[in-house]
């Protein structure tokens, strides 16, 4: 009798788990304004739980019309929450996707070309909605065009289906590296707008494992965060800045991961630079030179349950004891001797208050101006003096360097500038050729006149795209400088770099310190012993980075050729690269 009913039960209940449901939901118009779009699917009629075992969701079937598939980020997010992205920075100019399909199935899109159709792994772990959760309720697709104000488009229709071949997802049971696990509670993390989320670390030191069940011993609390970059925020491995707060939602320094206490920090996203480690090459041979750039931690991460990949967590620039040592201003430091001090600037993308060059940029430009940030002080704490202050001593910077007697070592632009901080600047730009160099995530610092009154370069900032990684504006060839970037592109580039290199005693000097470090920080040996110590060091997880992003051999904007087919190529290439830059450069 027991048999019996034991049949009955499982007789009654197959044929609802082995016939697919799928729910259709109708789209519109996609927003070319900078805002996203919600389309909504309510679902009913299901069991009230979900997995990846038995009985859940399989795919997501999208139709839409758009130009430039590449802008668009979209993603699915579940009844509970559960966010997962289907599709980010895939397609590059090509149009529209066409009964495309995401699911456990196909290859990832990333390495299809638009229009889209077929079936595809999507971006993000799909199989995480089926986590348990009851998927009787709405079922949201979200939309965003990343770059606004370009390209027009609409979603047609889409689909959820829901069958005994359900999706799954990958665990991470334990790394090498420190993990990080991040739980928004159900929020979206945005641009510009921090969220409060909880973040623990799970760290056990140098050769012990991490496993993510664990005593969150590295930290446990609560975070700001929000997503950071500007073209890379279109990947579908995003990176964000962090916040450490106190339960009141106060700034709180802390030491992580072995870093001198701080509260600001940034979760960086190897994503296009598939060595892995880019920054943090450039970051670590400007320590070695005695400059100051962030130090950072490789890690995993977890982002509600979700695994992300491989990171690094750097320390974010910003003024600091134990980061850009800068004098302090004060709300009262609006005259005299404290008001020199300390400044820190940048040369970015317009987005903070800032100023323009009173002088036109570099030639064969775009007909615009040089836009210098304010960073610290905050451009919502600058005092109106100190503003007045630090643009008129970088206007007196540039009409000295603009001047007959520029080279003159007392009255020229020396007089405002520590020269050995420009050169070293200058020779981490060119050595690694970053197409970004001078223009972008350009940082420089202003001493106060107790500490020597001058302009500083540095630190040293978003090298993602040097060192053979860029494919426009000259940068795949080997030979030729980045600091004649506007000889090869028509950009808004400050005019510093040309006129420095029309100062012979500049150029001897920059010369003098080439051999120097030739001969034990830049020798290749050094380089190819870093990068050969974070390539053991990732030995493990950059398995697990290239199974979750399986873009090896596949063209990430904006990769040059030769596009290496395995990890192992991509070091090489590396490798063989800057030999080759070195020997172009002696």
């Amino acid at each position: 009798m027991k048999h019996l009913i034991l049949l009955l039960f499982s007789c009654f209940f197959l044929p609802f788990y082995s016939i697919a449901q799928t729910f259709t939901g109708t789209g519109g118009p996609i927003p070319d304004d900078g805002n996203s779009v919600d389309y909504l699917i309510n679902v009913s009629g299901l069991p009230t739980a979900i997995d990846t075992a038995f009985f859940g969701l399989e795919k997501v079937c999208i139709n839409a019309i758009h130009t430039w598939d590449a802008d668009l980020t979209i993603t699915l997010i579940a009844p509970d929450g559960t966010t997962v992205t289907l599709v980010s920075g895939a397609g590059g100019e090509g149009d529209d996707f066409n009964a495309t399909c995401f699911s456990d199935s196909g290859s990832s899109i990333l390495s299809g070309t638009a229009p889209f159709s077929g079936q595809f792994k999507s971006m993000g772990q799909l199989g995480m909605v089926n986590n348990g959760q009851n998927p009787n309720g709405v079922w949201t697709l979200h939309i965003l065009d990343t770059y606004p104000f370009v390209d027009i488009g609409s979603l047609t229709d889409w689909s959820l289906t829901f069958s005994n071949d359900p999706a799954s997802a990958f665990s991470l049971g334990s790394s090498n590296l420190p993990i990080i696990k991040i739980n928004t509670n159900g929020q979206t993390i945005n641009s510009g707008t921090k969220i409060t989320a909880n973040m623990g670390i799970i760290d056990n030191g140098p050769g012990n494992r991490n496993f993510t069940n664990g005593n969150l011993n590295g930290y446990s609390g609560y975070i700001g965060i929000e997503v950071r970059g500007h073209s890379s925020s279109g990947f579908a491995q995003q990176q964000y800045n962090v916040e450490t707060r106190d339960s009141a939602g106060n700034n709180l320094d802390f030491p992580l991961l072995g870093m001198p206490a701080e509260n600001d920090w940034v979760l960086y996203a190897p994503f296009n630079d598939k060595a892995l480690m880019r920054n943090s090459l450039t970051y670590a041979l400007s320590n070695q030179m005695g400059r100051y750039a962030s130090r950072g931690v490789y890690c995993e991460l977890l982002l509600n349950g979700e695994y992300k990949g491989v990171y690094t967590f750097f320390e974010k620039v910003k003024k600091d004891n134990n980061r850009v040592n800068l004098a302090t201003l004060n709300t009262v430091d609006t005259a005299g001797i404290e008001l020199t001090g300390g400044y820190l600037c940048s040369i970015d993308w317009p987005g903070h208050d800032g100023w323009n060059s009173s002088y036109p940029p570099d030639i064969n430009n775009n007909g615009g101006q040089v836009f210098y940030q304010y960073i610290y002080p905050r451009d919502d704490q600058i005092l109106p003096q100190q503003e007045a202050y630090i643009q008129s001593f970088v206007d007196s910077f540039e009409t000295a360097l603009l001047a007959l007697n520029y080279t003159d070592t007392l009255l020229g632009w020396r007089k405002y500038a520590d020269e050995p901080s420009f050169i070293d600047f200058f020779l981490m730009n060119e050595l690694s050729k970053n197409v970004d160099g001078y223009r972008l995530s350009t940082f420089f610092h202003k001493e106060k006149v107790t500490a020597g009154n001058k302009i500083k370069m540095g630190p040293l900032w978003d090298f993602n795209l040097a060192w053979h990684n860029a494919d426009y504006c000259d940068n795949e060839n080997i030979a030729g400088w980045a600091y004649l970037f506007t000889d090869y592109c028509s950009h808004d580039f400050p005019f510093w770099w040309r006129r420095l290199n029309t100062d012979t005693l500049f150029q001897n000097n920059i010369r003098c310190r080439w051999e120097e470090l030739r001969t034990n920080i830049l020798d290749t040996a050094n380089i190819y012993h870093y990068v050969d110590s974070i390539a053991t060091l990732l030995d493990e997880s950059k398995e697990r980075q290239f199974m979750t992003y399986p873009i090896l051999g596949t063209y990430v904007w904006p990769n040059p050729a030769p596009l290496a087919q395995t990890y192992a190529e991509e070091i090489y290439n590396l490798k063989d690269w800057i030999s080759r830059r070195i020997d172009f450069m002696d």
